[in-house]
């Protein structure tokens, strides 16, 4: 399969050339192009892999870190594997203009979108390893998701924002704030939720996401704004 000259691009700025063209290409479609996909699939299968080589690659990292406990280990993995970072590494390559989506999804700014952008890069991690093996995903993964990790660290990044909202609010208020759906809207595979935090009975900030975790998360980054904290 001979590829698109924009993806020849994206082969060189991330420093891996595909032996199967076709995982790349399906690394980088999106569930609503699959039907007028070439490659017959979408991401969602990949990015499934991809979830698991990159845990796996930043554990063995964190795994030398032998003066830390389970629990600051578990943090700073969560740090590195968070959907809000993964977006950020993919914009170094800018991954977000070589996805193919519908029309409509992209008219959404589906070409922005967090989730998206930490789908196609878990999915994009996943076709590497197929393709290349896990040597290469590691270095994939040391390159553009490893290299961040001190810089996260020193910004605060190892306490997600519903830590750090709790802390805040346990500390002014003396209360556990606590977080209800709000709704969920599209099919199982596309779902979107809706997220409120509540401070006692005032619910304060929303947040959206393709899970409830990601949707608490993001409500409380929104309620830390709110609050100015």
């Amino acid at each position: 399969m001979e590829l698109p000259l924009p993806f020849v691009h994206l082969e060189k700025d991330i420093g891996i050339h595909f032996n199967a063209k076709d995982l790349l290409v399906r690394a980088l479609t999106h569930r609503s192009a699959a039907r007028a996909s070439k490659v017959h699939g979408h991401n969602e299968r990949l990015e499934f892999l991809g979830d698991a080589v990159l845990e796996l690659v930043v554990s063995e990292f964190l795994f030398d870190f032998k003066d830390k406990d389970e629990g600051q280990l578990t943090a700073w993995r969560s740090m590195l594997v968070r959907g809000e970072h993964l977006a950020l590494v993919s914009k170094e390559f800018k991954l977000g203009m070589y996805l193919n989506m519908s029309k409509g999804e992209e008219a959404s700014g589906g070409r922005e979108k967090e989730s998206n952008l930490a789908n196609a890069t878990e999915a994009l991690i996943g076709a590497i390893f197929l393709d290349q093996g896990y040597e290469a995903a590691s270095h994939f993964c040391d390159r553009f998701i490893l290299s961040r990790f001190h810089q996260l660290v020193l910004q605060g990044k190892d306490k997600d924002h519903k830590s750090i909202f709790q802390e805040k609010i346990q500390e002014h208020d003396g209360i556990t704030p606590h977080y209800v759906v709000v709704s969920e809207e599209g099919p199982d595979h596309d779902k979107v939720f809706t997220v409120s935090v509540c401070i006692g009975e005032n619910c304060i900030a929303q947040g959206s996401g393709s899970s409830k975790q990601r949707a608490e998360q993001d409500a409380a980054k929104n309620a830390l704004k709110v609050r100015g904290l």
